[in-house]
């Protein structure tokens, strides 16, 4: 396939095609190399053309919290009382500066996701 930029949605389907074909490649090859730059070139397209949007900050603690097993008692520690972790849980009150710190540090979300509105 010749290397050339992926600009519709027909070049997007052949590319892709076209690294099915290829994606066992071994590095330093002819494939391989035109493996790294097709992907290169399919991730760019995808970015411009089919972005992801950030979750709320509710949705991604809850499931920073299904991953870690963890209950709604556990972000006590984080957010304060149990009955200020369903409020917020329950998007009826706000994340504050201080809790979207704590959140931060002991789920490891970050904190453009947490500062979000919702």
């Amino acid at each position: 396939m010749e290397i050339k930029p992926i600009r519709n949605e027909a070049d997007y389907k052949n590319a892709l095609e076209r690294l099915e074909v290829i994606f066992d490649a071994k590095r330093g090859t002819k494939e391989g190399d035109e493996l790294e730059i097709l992907s290169i070139l399919i991730d760019n397209y995808e970015s411009e053309n089919y972005p992801i949007e950030m979750p709320d900050p509710i949705s991604a603690i809850n499931f920073r919290m299904e991953q870690m097993g963890l209950k709604q008692k556990d972000l006590v520690e984080m957010i304060g009382y149990k009955s200020r972790v369903s409020e917020i849980m329950n998007k009826k009150r706000k994340l504050t500066l201080d809790m979207i710190r704590k959140l931060n540090t002991s789920l490891k979300i970050p904190t453009e996701v947490l500062i979000q509105d919702y």
